[in-house]
């Protein structure tokens, strides 16, 4: 393998922009682009509002692990992983160990902005959207400032945001080729 065939790993809180810039990251470098929480839903055909309702949050964080573990290629892809995905313990050991991970920033004003309108996200069919993002937002930055790379997606044309993407995992890929012993 070599260090242009490393995954890239996109993590952050929801609304920072994740899955949008992974699809035109993967256009840029030639990757495919899977979502984390899509391939959820594709693989067991409901939404995750139904799969929380039903089977519980825990449940859907186990569908994540195995999606980590062995649900998408090791190589040439792109992952947007849900926003809770790396609060997981050691889930972001995991993909460390898989690829270079980045994590998309965005002011919690942003986040409510963008996510305001969205009937997707079960942690967000709360009363107050704003004091939940807040509350979890509270709970999970220490992670993901620890989660590699932190590039920030507010008020910043998509462009330079796609563009700063792939110039820092190029540079990282090379670095994670290199401690990892790929050809490259």
């Amino acid at each position: 393998m070599n260090a242009t065939d490393v995954n890239l790993y996109l993590v952050g809180f929801m609304g920072t922009g994740k899955s949008t810039i992974a699809r035109l990251a993967s256009r840029k470098i030639g990757f495919q682009v899977m979502d984390s929480d899509h391939e959820i839903e594709h693989q067991q055909d409901r939404m995750i509002s139904e799969i929380f309702a039903t089977d519980g949050e825990a449940a859907f964080r186990k569908m994540e692990v195995e999606f980590v573990e062995k649900g998408h290629p090791s190589t040439r892809t792109i992952v947007a992983c849900g926003g809770g995905l790396v609060v997981q313990p050691g889930m972001l050991d995991r993909l460390r160990r898989k690829g270079v991970v980045i994590c998309l920033h965005a002011s919690i004003a942003t986040v409510l902005e963008r996510t305001q309108r969205s009937k997707t996200r079960p942690l967000l069919d709360v009363e107050d959207p704003l004091e939940r993002i807040k509350k979890l937002y509270a709970e999970r930055e220490p992670i993901y400032k620890n989660a590699g790379s932190l590039i920030l997606t507010d008020s910043r044309p998509i462009n330079d945001i796609v563009g700063h993407v792939v110039r820092t995992w190029r540079r990282e890929a090379a670095d994670f080729a290199r401690t990892n012993h790929v050809v490259g």
